[in-house]
């Protein structure tokens, strides 16, 4: 491998080092905090459940009064989810409903579909055994727990965990401020008419979306001339209100190649030559106080070169705890008889045999394989891949 390239590692160390974590905090309301990431342990104030409660529709009773199936019982009481019913009477059953709360001195719940009911009594059609069917208080979360840590992503699901326990906000880092731009007279955004040479911006939709799926609030500057001075008042523009710029385009060393001496001109840059395929080109540095990342302006690489590197960068910045992706085992189901020296992100899906299959043409430029793939299968330098090999497969729920 050529000695002047910069390895995958080495890269990512590099962007990690230099991320530095914002520190201003918001109380976000829930409902808005999707993709915000926690800057304080979320604590519980109260037992989840709150009571012992039902997990069925069913027949609240005391083990001790149904020994064999068959016992008839009287309905002595119904308690649907919400209300609270009364001591239970030995030698009597309740009616009672998912979520409800068991009433005191019942010791299980048989669900409906082993009784049946008979004007006022229940036939109990099954001999439980105790606790059955009862979610016990604090099962899942006891007061004064921690139910999430400080650095975490939040997630639907995490939004719902939180509003389990009565938190109308959460303590979050505010959004990061992503400002994006794209180079290259040969660019056309979908709708315009294509004049001969140009193609349209893929780029802008592919790393847009990433970036606000992110949580980023993004600033779209869309497409800036090729030209030094437009591109040096675009980067002036963007580093007014953000933290971080990112390009796409125009980072080789081209005559029509501009952000290289127009972040230079504002700021500094380096260039790095990365070792890796598809990628290459990334360029890192800083317009004044403001972070700067360049993406090569090929689809692929750009998309590779964004959820690999960019992103861990990104959710550092963002005060995320947790900022590399998984990497999975799995089962080769093809040939990869002629590695590249540099390390490999082969676009690959999972096939009906749950081995790995991959795309038949890996240019950097052939998008339609992002989209065919589940996810990239990091293959080191020189290394052959052959049909039953196991490979580390990262699925695009890693890194989307």
């Amino acid at each position: 491998m050529n000695k002047n390239l910069l390895s995958f590692d080495d890269a990512l160390a590099r962007l990690l080092d230099a991320a530095q974590p914002l520190t201003e905090t918001e109380a976000a309301p829930l409902l808005e905090a999707d993709g915000r990431v926690l800057a304080a342990p979320l604590l519980s104030g109260l037992d989840v459940p709150p009571l012992d409660n039902s997990a069925m529709d069913g027949y609240a009773l005391r083990c001790a009064d149904v020994l064999a199936a068959g016992t008839r019982l009287p309905v002595s009481q119904r308690i649907p989810a919400g209300s609270v019913g009364h001591h239970l009477a030995p030698g009597s059953a309740a009616r009672i409903f998912t979520g409800a709360p068991v009433p005191e001195g019942a010791d299980a719940v048989v669900m409906q579909e082993r009784c049946e009911r008979d004007g006022d009594d229940v036939i109990v059609n099954h001999a439980p055994r105790d606790g059955e069917n009862i979610r016990r208080r604090g099962e899942d979360i006891r007061a004064g727990a921690e139910i999430l840590a400080a650095g975490t992503l939040l997630t639907p699901q995490a939004l719902g965990l939180a509003a389990s326990i009565g938190v109308p906000r959460a303590p979050t880092f505010r959004r990061l401020r992503v400002a994006l731009f794209f180079t290259g007279d040969e660019l056309a955004d979908p709708g315009e008419s294509l004049k001969p040479g140009a193609i349209y911006n893929s780029n802008r939709y592919v790393l847009r979306a990433a970036l606000e799926r992110l949580g980023c609030a993004v600033t779209d500057l869309g497409i800036v001339p090729d030209t030094l001075e437009a591109t040096r008042e675009a980067l002036r523009r963007a580093s007014a209100a953000s933290d971080l710029i990112v390009t796409s385009g125009g980072v080789s060393v081209g005559e029509e190649d501009h952000v290289k001496p127009a972040v230079e001109a504002e700021g500094e840059l380096g260039l790095w030559k990365l070792a890796i395929k598809p990628g290459k080109p990334l360029a890192f540095g800083r317009v004044g106080d403001v972070d700067f990342v360049g993406l090569p302006g090929n689809p692929v690489s750009s998309f590779v070169t964004f959820v690999m590197l960019v992103r861990p960068f990104i959710l550092k910045r963002m005060g995320c705890a947790d900022w590399l992706p998984r990497r999975i085992a799995m089962t080769a189901g093809f040939d990869w008889t002629r590695p590249d020296a540099r390390r490999e992100f082969l676009r690959a899906r999972i096939g009906a045999d749950g081995r790995l299959e991959l795309f038949p043409h890996p240019g950097s430029g052939v998008l339609t394989s992002t989209v065919w793939a589940d996810g990239l299968v990091d293959n080191p330098p020189g290394q052959m891949i052959r049909p039953g090999d196991v490979v580390r497969f990262i699925p695009y729920g890693e890194l989307l």
